[in-house]
């Protein structure tokens, strides 16, 4: 099986899928080499996620994308923009663009994730969970892996929360990398909910 990892980062929502032909993308080199790090058999392209999906959709049997979240999210509208003197800026449509080229050209499953966006989406997601938004093409069941309180939560915490040990790397925002992580079991959730019947074809 053929998997695209889209926008990867340091892995999040990878780390407990099973051991496959994967391939992750990211644009940021450091953050890619840690990922490369903590999953050395998996492809890793530096390179813009967007682009890649468009030119290689054709090539996997599962895509998952999770394009930058900042433009959309409720904090930095509801808080930051409102009452903390943040410029407001333009929602980032390549969320949307990619659900809908996914949505009429993908030959096998897909999920795009984001967070809950200050605005009602513009497309109606699959599924609703913890603080993300799901579109895919199968079937997602709702599930519960503990409250996410993030905003306040340090490295400390978040590493143990995720499972990832970034004390030995130089990053100018860790925080901002671990925070951008999909929960672990939350991303084998929706792995396993594309593939319920995984176990039968291996």
């Amino acid at each position: 099986m053929k998997i695209l990892n889209l926008y990867a980062g340091i892995g999040g929502n990878r780390k407990l899928w099973p051991q496959e032909d994967i391939t992750a993308v990211e644009l940021d080199p450091k953050i890619a080499k840690i990922y490369q790090d903590f999953f050395p058999k998996d492809k890793v392209v530096v390179a813009d996620a967007h682009q890649y999906l468009l030119d290689h959709f054709k090539e996997f049997d599962f895509i998952w994308s999770s394009p930058p979240c900042p433009s959309h999210t409720s904090f930095r509208h509801n808080i930051c923009v409102r009452f903390r003197g943040t410029k407001p800026e333009y929602p980032d449509i390549k969320l949307y663009e990619e659900i809908i080229f996914l949505q009429h050209n993908a030959i096998g499953k897909w999920v795009v994730e984001n967070v809950k966006p200050y605005y009602k989406p513009l497309i109606v997601p699959m599924a609703d969970i913890q603080r993300h938004l799901f579109w895919s093409n199968f079937t997602i069941k709702d599930a519960t892996f503990g409250k996410e309180k993030l905003r306040a939560i340090q490295i400390p915490q978040l590493q143990q929360l995720h499972g990832f040990d970034l004390s030995r790397y130089k990053l100018q925002n860790k925080r901002q990398a671990l925070r951008n992580c999909v929960n672990p079991e939350l991303g084998l959730h929706i792995f396993q909910e594309a593939f319920r019947n995984y176990q039968k074809l291996l």
